[in-house]
This record gives C-alpha cells, sequence and structure tokens, in this order.
C-alpha cells in the first residue's frame, strides 16, 4: 500500500493506524504547503486534490478519511480496530463524521483558512474565531464522550486517531484542549505507531 501524505495534516491519523497494523506500505509526499495537491500530476491520483489517498495493493485508489480508516480497521479484524457488534459500528462512524466533517472542516478549516470563507480580509478574524468555537464546543462533547475511559469507545479504535490529530492541530495553535483529551493526546503519543508516524513526519 501507498499512503499520499503531508506532514501534520490529518493525514497523520492514518499514517498512525498504517504503523499500528505493521504491514509493509509506502509514503508519498503531497506539499501542500507548495500546492502539489492541485497540479496534475497528483490530480490524476486523487482529483479531489486532498490527503489522504490510499493506493491499494490492486492499484485502486482510495480517498476520504473515514473511507480508508474504516478500510483498513475491516481489511485487518484480526486487531480490533473496530467494534465487532452492530451498535459500536454505528457509534464509530458517528463519531468519525462529527470529528472530520465538524470538529475539522467546520472548525479548523475557518481556522487555517480563513481567506476561503469570506471574500473581505477584515472579516477573516471573525471567520477564525468561528473556528475556534466550533472546535471548542467539538472538543467539550468529545471530552464527555471520552469521560474516565483511556479510548473513546473503550478500547482503541479508528475514532482515537481522527481525535489524535484534531487534539495534535489544537496543541500546535496552543487552542485550549480539555483535561480529558490532554490525557488521550498524552497517551496516543506514547503508542509506539503514533511515536513512529509522528518522527516520520518530523513532528517531534
Amino acid at each position: 500500500m501507498k499512503l499520499f501524505y503531508s506532514p501534520g495534516s490529518c493525514s497523520l491519523g492514518i499514517h498512525a493506524l498504517l504503523e499500528e497494523i505493521g504491514q509493509p506500505f509506502e509514503l508519498a509526499l503531497v506539499d501542500l504547503k507548495s500546492g502539489a495537491h492541485f497540479k496534475a500530476e497528483y490530480g490524476a491520483i486523487n482529483p479531489k486534490a486532498t490527503v489522504p489517498a490510499l493506493q491499494r495493493d490492486d492499484g485502486t485508489i482510495l480517498t476520504e478519511w473515514q473511507a480508508i480508516a474504516w478500510y483498513l480497521a475491516k481489511s485487518n479484524p484480526a486487531l480490533e480496530l473496530l467494534p465487532a457488534d452492530l451498535e459500536g459500528e454505528v457509534r464509530t462512524l458517528e463519531l468519525l463524521d462529527y470529528m472530520v466533517a465538524t470538529v475539522h472542516m467546520r472548525g479548523f478549516s475557518r481556522i487555517f483558512r480563513a481567506r476561503n470563507f469570506t471574500p473581505t480580509t477584515a472579516d477573516e478574524p471573525a471567520v477564525v474565531q468561528t473556528g475556534q468555537d466550533v472546535v471548542a464546543h467539538g472538543f467539550k462533547l468529545l471530552d464527555q464522550i471520552l469521560g474516565p475511559r483511556a479510548y473513546l469507545l473503550g478500547d482503541f479504535s479508528i475514532a482515537d486517531a481522527a481525535l489524535f490529530y484534531l487534539e495534535h492541530w489544537a496543541v500546535a495553535l496552543s487552542l485550549p484542549v480539555p483535561p480529558g483529551l490532554a490525557g488521550h493526546y498524552a497517551r496516543l503519543r506514547q503508542r509506539p505507531a503514533f511515536t513512529r508516524a509522528l518522527a516520520t513526519e518530523g513532528l517531534v
């Protein structure tokens, strides 16, 4: 398999999952800062111009964070990266959708790319503040869901890898992180797979 990634982006969570699985994989750098995701070479791989993208062993490309994580969990059932029961599966999907579609796309996207949400430069601080509010509310809810447990669903799952990249962004931006999530982030940073992913991406 080959993971198309950009250091420190949301692809960090998929990178860590691949490290958890332990099967051989390659990394292919897509430099978002230089706009490499908009160039024809990467467009031929993923016309959505986003990371992550996963090239599977049969050559097919899989995109979208949730889909890639779900595929990795389902194709490696022995690792139990996804609850086996229906209720556990739908709760995982519920968490993934909220973290990626809301906390990431409605929150952090406004913080990172305020100019994409308004044609007026003077409005950008307000856009950033809206993003921060979304993240703060999302983190409050996720902290409540985590509660006293080590991981979101009790045992480690793909949902924790999604929360990890959000926590990583918050720490990098010096945004408030609730105590429970701060402990979750520290716990994952100590997992060998996550330590390797961070080191490989130059994030330690």
